[in-house]
C-alpha cells in the first residue's frame, strides 16, 4: 500500500486526499486494508459504515469488527423491514461485538405528509426510498467525513464499475468489497462461522423492504428480487450525493 493511503492526515477538507488518489493507492488492497486506510485518513470520529444487515452484510461487518468494532454502523430502519432483518441485526451485533450501531428512522412528519396511507412504495417507489432511506442517511452522515458500504462489482448493473474510493459530495465513500468475489464472501462466512440471514433459506437472495423484495429464482441475478417488474434497481443512496 502506498504512503498516501497510510499516512495520518489533518481534518480540513482541502487537505484530505482526493478520492482518485486514494482509489489509485487502494485498488489492489484487501477489504481490511481499505478500512484501515480509511480510519487513518479520516480518524475514528469521522468514519461510519452503512449496513442494511442484509444477506451479505455480515461479511463486511466481520471485516470491520476485526479492524475496529467501535466504528459507528448506520442502519436505516425504514419502517418496512422484515422482522427477520431486525432480529438478524441484533444477532450480528452480539456475535461481532459491535459497539455503536445506530438505527436511523425516517422523519415522522415526512411520512405523515407524503405517505399517510403507507402505499407510496407502490405509487412512487423512488419517493418512498428518498423519504425512508436517502434523507435519513444524509441526516445520519452529517457528523462524518467518510463512509464505508458493501457494494460489489459482481452484483452488476450500476455497481459493475464502482471504484474502491469515490467522491460523495463533501465526503469520501469507500467500497472495501468492490473487488471481492461471491466465493470470497462465502469464505468469510465459513471461516468466521457467520449465521446467514434468516430469509436466505426461503429463497430471498437480496433483502430490502418487505413490499419491494421478492424471492429470486435459481437462474436469476441475486438482486432480481428487488423492485421486481420495475426498471428501478437502486434505492437512491448510491445514486445521489449525501452532501
Amino acid at each position: 500500500m502506498s504512503d498516501l493511503a497510510s499516512q495520518s492526515l489533518p481534518q480540513p477538507a482541502a487537505l484530505l486526499p482526493s478520492a482518485q488518489a486514494l482509489d489509485q493507492a487502494l485498488r489492489d488492497a484487501s477489504p481490511a486494508e481499505v478500512i484501515a486506510a480509511a480510519l487513518q485518513a479520516l480518524g475514528r470520529e469521522q468514519l461510519a459504515l452503512v449496513s442494511s444487515f442484509g444477506t451479505e452484510s455480515a461479511a463486511l461487518l466481520k471485516v470491520m469488527a476485526d479492524v475496529d468494532p467501535s466504528i459507528p454502523v448506520i442502519f436505516l430502519d425504514t419502517g418496512w423491514l422484515f422482522e427477520e432483518t431486525l432480529a438478524y441485526r441484533d444477532t450480528l451485533i452480539a456475535q461481532l461485538g459491535l459497539t455503536d450501531v445506530r438505527s436511523i428512522k425516517p422523519q415522522q412528519d415526512a411520512l405523515d405528509r407524503d405517505d399517510p396511507e403507507r402505499d407510496l412504495w407502490f405509487s412512487d417507489p423512488d419517493k418512498c426510498c428518498f423519504i425512508r432511506k436517502v434523507e435519513p442517511l444524509r441526516r445520519a452522515l452529517k457528523p462524518f467525513r467518510g463512509w464505508l458500504n458493501g457494494r460489489k462489482r459482481f452484483q452488476g448493473g450500476l455497481r459493475a464499475d464502482i471504484p474502491v474510493v469515490e467522491e460523495d459530495g463533501e465526503r469520501l465513500k469507500f467500497n472495501p468489497f468492490a473487488n471481492v468475489s461471491r466465493e470470497d464472501i462465502e469464505a468469510i462466512y465459513a471461516t468466521a462461522k457467520l449465521p446467514p440471514h434468516p430469509l436466505v433459506a426461503s429463497g430471498f437472495l437480496s433483502v430490502g423492504c418487505m413490499p419491494c423484495t421478492s424471492r429470486t429464482a435459481s437462474h436469476e441475478d441475486a438482486r432480481a428480487g428487488r423492485w421486481a417488474g420495475r426498471a428501478k434497481t437502486e434505492c437512491g443512496i448510491h445514486t445521489m450525493k449525501t452532501s
